[in-house]
């Protein structure tokens, strides 16, 4: 698997990358990094403890046994949570003053995938160098605990109650009167999605609820926005949002059926909590692929906005260091420090309802503060992508860059992981949009190729 942890934890077919025996092993390295690390709370005398969750794929059983025992093993007490939103096992290894939290999600991923997220004390992301060291520490000798020196293991069956009420005790404003639509994706948010909703006071239809463990993602939530933009226009609903597999990102629809992706989330909610004096610093955090028309929309009401690499846990950084409240991505990662951690699809339908309910306005009016400006995205395959600072290129962008001026911007990414770079570019119009990004991708694969 090369590196183990991407990211956003460790992921790979289940079953086949991510065995029981890697889950059982990372758990027990985790353990002893963290402990070592001094996470682990100091309470003399007490077994550090902690909580383990997983979305609704099948092979998260088998992965969720493993964990603990990797856990119990190195002496570690289990509360299991069972199926909850990774927002949501967030929050309990927080509100439950736990030292260790494990999600078992690939998140927006196909079934046949999983994954292990370790969140330490407060429920928050681990940073590189413990991900380093767990890795580091694998399968390595170790004295077990024996007798009463090892791990137990108990249910917790208030998780999803716990939750959904942190939830709805955010909200100020009533939903009462909204009619929306929610696609849970098959997914971990199938039980508490709609009661969050509900108890907030809105109508909710709820759609694709009902997990067998084969069907998350397939073919509906925050990935395929067909079913919830159908289920709005077919119940006259006020809006509508689609999560992933984990919960942790969510994308809406206006009761039109028009798709109103992360960035246009964003800029509604910027606007509400700085109205609410809320947004702290007049600040937002986003990623460099967030739509430029975000980027004028904010700067039209005198919001600051920072820009960080591609990756929620760049944004989570950049909001900590920072001390703001607001950050998210285009796909629908939104993080709201003042409630949560990491981010969280529940919270962030709930708080854009709350502003429809406080204004009185329609998901499209509010989603209208922002114009997004034609974004094409071009991947250019088999070519070094460590060679982006060649100077014909560099050339090219540059003449691109001049050729758009303020209406438009261009981005060369290099992945981390292919020889692959995305040509990435913002115009005033789609048209001119395809042709510089087409012409640009030709000058990549004639400087960069690998043939």
């Amino acid at each position: 698997m090369g590196r183990l942890f991407g990211t956003d934890g460790v992921r790979g077919v289940a079953n086949g990358d991510l065995t029981a025996e890697l889950a059982l092993d990372l758990s027990v390295a985790a353990a002893h990094v963290l402990g070592e690390a001094g996470a682990f709370h100091p309470t003399e005398g007490r077994r550090p403890r902690a909580v383990v969750g997983r979305d609704t794929r099948v092979s998260g059983q088998f992965l969720e046994a493993a964990v603990v025992a990797g856990l119990a093993s190195a002496g570690v007490d289990v509360l299991l949570l069972d199926v909850l939103p990774t927002p949501g096992v967030a929050h309990l290894t927080g509100s439950l003053d736990v030292d260790l939290g494990v999600m078992i999600s690939a998140s927006h991923n196909p079934m046949p995938d999983n994954g292990i997220k370790f969140l330490s004390r407060g429920g928050v992301k681990l940073d590189d160098a413990i991900e380093v060291a767990i890795e580091q520490r694998l399968r390595e000798p170790w004295e077990r605990p024996t007798g009463a020196g090892v791990g137990r293991v108990q249910r917790y069956d208030a998780a999803v109650s716990d939750y959904t009420r942190h939830l709805v005790s955010t909200v100020r404003q009533p939903l009462t009167g909204l009619k929306v639509v929610l696609d849970c994706a098959h997914g971990a948010a199938f039980e508490a999605g709609p009661r969050a909703l509900r108890d907030a006071g809105a109508e909710v239809i709820a759609i694709n609820v009902d997990p067998d463990g084969l069907n998350i993602n397939d073919g509906c939530g925050s990935t395929h926005l067909g079913p919830v933009r159908e289920a709005v226009l077919a119940h006259g609903a006020d809006a509508g949002f689609a999560l992933d597999g984990d919960s942790d990102r969510c994308l809406a629809v206006d009761h039109e059926g028009t798709v109103v992706d992360g960035d246009q989330i964003l800029a509604v909610l910027a606007l509400a909590l700085r109205e609410t004096e809320r947004l702290r610093e007049e600040t937002v955090v986003v990623t460099v692929m967030s739509n430029l028309g975000f980027v004028q929309a904010m700067r039209r009401e005198g919001i600051a906005v920072r820009q960080t690499k591609v990756g929620d846990r760049y944004v989570l950084e950049t909001l900590n260091a920072e001390r703001l409240s607001l950050g998210g991505e285009q796909s629908g990662h939104v993080i709201m420090t003042d409630h949560a951690t990491t981010g969280d699809g529940i919270l962030t339908a709930l708080h854009v309802l709350e502003r429809m309910a406080r204004t009185g306005r329609t998901l499209k009016e509010l989603g209208a503060v922002m114009d997004r400006l034609p974004q094409v995205l071009v991947n250019v395959k088999d070519v070094d992508r460590g060679r982006t600072s060649d100077e014909v290129l560099a050339a090219a962008v540059v003449a691109a860059e001049l050729e758009l001026g303020d209406s438009g911007r261009v981005l060369l990414r290099p992945s981390g992981t292919e020889p692959l770079v995305r040509v990435m570019v913002e115009a005033g119009t789609a048209e001119q949009a395809h042709q510089v990004a087409e012409r640009l991708a030709e000058v990549v694969r004639e400087r960069l190729s690998l043939s």
